[in-house]
């Protein structure tokens, strides 16, 4: 997905580099996901075989956290750039969508916004920014979002309930201010599609009294959201809004391996706002090329927490706060 960045800020990168680290590959694409399914399947038999046992708890947690991180697979996969060929990105995007609660059709043009208005308040709105404007309520949300079926909580708040209101028609903000008329009889279509697939999963699993069905394929989202709400809520956490500039309203940080192939190396945050035709498998080249005209990378998230958690104290007083953020050129914005 591409989207006009032409009054952001545009650091300085060879063409030939940046044409080189554009190139989308199959094989790299397939790698990732493979992986990532083998690693869900191997925990969810693991909590099959441990059915009746704590163990079984503990190896469910895993499957659902796991399971949550079909996230970074929607994005990538909605940026075209998971795979060269467009029948996997679509395949994947529609499965990766379904896992996260998000109707495709939504998400494709909500990120849309995103990218071009990144923490925008203004018109057009930015609803890819989880926590709405209302800096106050950040940290309890942020934590409920951390506890398993925290989320049950703020259900009206919720993608499901999002999801639920579009299949029964009503027009939501989100659909008036970023679904265009008529793309939006899809988006009411394919959530009820969802709704009836929920529907018949908690049937199914009614009918056979066993709660495995909903632990597999529907409550995961509430159970192991945990892990990947904790990484994913870095990217823009604490920073500046309505500005043209992702340095300031975007991070990149390290993750150990296993987050940063869990989360498709979207811990490269900043760059991938720049240039988000670049795949994900080469976002840390990026960022290698344009690390001097970037801030100073945050190593790991007890790092880039201890940045965090004063900044969303102070804005709980003062919603206008931002983090300042030291650039290269010794300015502070």
């Amino acid at each position: 997905m591409d989207v006009k960045l032409d009054k952001w800020f545009r650091p300085k990168i060879d063409k030939e580099v940046l044409k080189e680290l554009t190139k989308k590959s199959d094989l790299k694409g397939l790698v990732h996901v493979s992986v990532y399914f083998s690693f869900l399947l191997m925990t969810g038999l693991l909590a099959y075989y441990t059915w009746g046992t704590w163990w079984s708890v503990f190896w469910f947690y895993i499957y659902g956290n796991i399971f949550c991180f079909c996230n970074p697979i929607w994005h990538e996969t909605g940026h075209k750039t998971a795979f060269q060929t467009k029948f996997l990105n679509e395949f994947f995007y529609y499965i990766a969508c379904f896992m996260a609660y998000f109707e495709p059709t939504r998400w494709r043009y909500t990120h849309f916004v995103h990218h071009g208005n990144t923490y925008s308040t203004k018109n057009p709105y930015d609803h890819e920014i989880e926590y709405d404007n209302n800096l106050k309520d950040t940290p309890k949300k942020l934590l409920m979002n951390i506890i398993p079926f925290g989320e049950l909580l703020f259900f009206k708040k919720s993608i499901a309930y999002e999801v639920i209101k579009h299949a029964l028609g009503i027009k939501t903000k989100v659909m008036i201010d970023s679904i265009p008329e008529n793309a939006r009889p899809r988006a009411i279509l394919i959530s009820r599609i969802y709704v009836i697939i929920w529907i018949s999963i908690i049937t199914w699993s009614g009918y056979i009294s066993s709660w495995l069905p909903a632990l597999y394929l529907l409550l995961p989202h509430y159970y192991g959201k945990g892990l990947h709400k904790f990484v994913a809520f870095t990217q823009h956490a604490g920073l500046a809004r309505d500005v043209k500039d992702h340095r300031l309203s975007a991070r990149d940080m390290k993750l150990n391996p296993i987050l940063s192939f869990l989360y498709w190396k979207m811990e490269y945050h900043c760059v991938h706002h720049m240039f988000p035709t670049v795949p994900a498998y080469n976002l840390e080249k990026l960022h290698f090329h344009l690390q001097d005209q970037l801030p100073e990378i945050k190593n790991g998230l007890f790092e880039t927490y201890k940045e965090i958690i004063p900044a969303l104290m102070k804005q709980k007083e003062e919603p206008n706060y931002h983090l300042n953020i030291s650039l290269p050129d010794q300015q502070t914005l």
